[in-house]
């Protein structure tokens, strides 16, 4: 039986609206294999962004907010690997396990009756689907990861959002990279270069057009590159003199589809181009086949995480916090019940990412 009766909630009424702060009930009781969680911490991803501007549509009324970490405070039978109490993360999506995505193609994050939170109304199930919230019901299709007693919640929140997205990116890049552009210096390419840095790749260059992000670059092993129109030319040299064909694998994670052209003129022939940051309309390519052809080149698109990347995503924090300053990316907490000011915050682009504490 669950304890208390009422959960405190941020609820998204549309675009434009500011968000309502109501009270909506906990279940009496779960259902096999539910979790209900308390949450500590979440913050606030750039695709929230995109949905209160109204660049995003998601049904409404509806509870926004997918990074977070939380304590259970209830567990449904058969989930005898949970405990309440345990300090938890969880997987953006929620899986059946037995469609052919699933099983056969392993993406369970493109299951056929695919569940994201922060993403579904109200009167879906408990209501309780999104964190900026005092309580989430996780649902029996959820990854489950325990978060080390090490980490901070403010470190490990991103990570069910950009950092295991970035785990399952950068697996799709060729194994002996030696030069790689990220395209993009938000909290993904950021990630990104942490990546590639500790795995030895000895040029990452990464592209921005706002010093504010830049500045954190060298922090995570990457080489900070101006992408300004005015400064872009000496830079484009730069990356181009330590190389001797081309760049092993470009990663566009700005969401510009403009970025496009430039990414495939410095590829090596057999290079490798990752799109993860375009998941809008408004990305059509100025690409031809023969481009592609000619080069050799491997096109590939990612799209959030399976689980095991979320495993991954937790262990490299815990192998690698000493080694990069994660903590200056995450902005000191706001009350949940300030969440319209945090937005407006994060909006200034001043934090990679702002955060919410109930």
């Amino acid at each position: 039986m669950i304890q208390t009766n009422s959960a405190f909630v941020q609820v998204f009424t549309g675009a434009g609206e500011p968000m309502r702060s109501t009270n909506h009930p906990l279940p009496p009781q779960l259902n096999d294999r539910e979790i209900l969680v308390k949450i500590r911490l979440a913050t606030i991803c750039g695709s929230d962004l995109h949905t209160v501007a109204g660049e995003r549509q998601e049904p409404t009324p509806a509870i926004l907010g997918h990074e977070a970490v939380g304590d259970v405070v209830a567990v449904g039978r058969g989930r005898a690997d949970i405990h309440v109490g345990d300090r938890i993360t969880w997987t953006i999506a929620d899986s059946c396990g037995e469609c052919l995505p699933c099983t056969r193609y392993g993406l369970p994050q493109k299951c056929d009756q695919l569940f994201k939170y922060g993403h579904a109304a109200l009167d879906d199930g408990s209501g309780l689907n999104g964190c900026y919230a005092s309580h989430i019901l996780l649902r029996p299709g959820t990854h489950i990861v325990k978060v080390p007693d090490a980490l901070s919640d403010a470190l490990v929140a991103p990570a069910n959002c950009a950092l295991a997205t970035m785990i399952s990116a950068v697996s799709h890049l060729p194994d002996t990279c030696e030069t790689v552009v990220i395209q993009g210096a938000g909290l993904l390419g950021i990630y990104a270069c942490a990546l590639l840095h500790y795995t030895g790749v000895p040029n990452i260059f990464c592209v921005d057009v706002q010093p504010a992000r830049l500045a954190q670059v060298e922090h995570f092993g990457g080489i900070p590159i101006d992408g300004r129109p005015e400064q872009y030319p000496a830079a484009h040299e730069q990356i181009l003199a330590a190389t001797t064909h081309g760049v092993d694998g470009v990663l566009e994670v700005a969401g510009v589809s403009a970025l496009i052209p430039e990414g495939i003129r410095l590829l090596r022939p057999g290079g490798v181009y990752g799109f993860i940051g375009m998941v809008h309309p408004h990305s059509q390519l100025e690409l031809t086949g023969e481009q592609v052809i000619r080069k050799h080149l491997t096109l590939f698109g990612i799209h959030n995480y399976g689980p095991q990347h979320l495993e991954e995503a937790v262990a490299f924090l815990a192998r690698t916090q000493a080694q990069y300053p994660y903590d200056k990316l995450v902005s000191p907490p706001f009350p949940l019940a300030d969440l319209n000011e945090a937005l407006l915050v994060a909006k200034k682009g001043d934090w990679h990412r702002v955060a919410v504490a109930v």
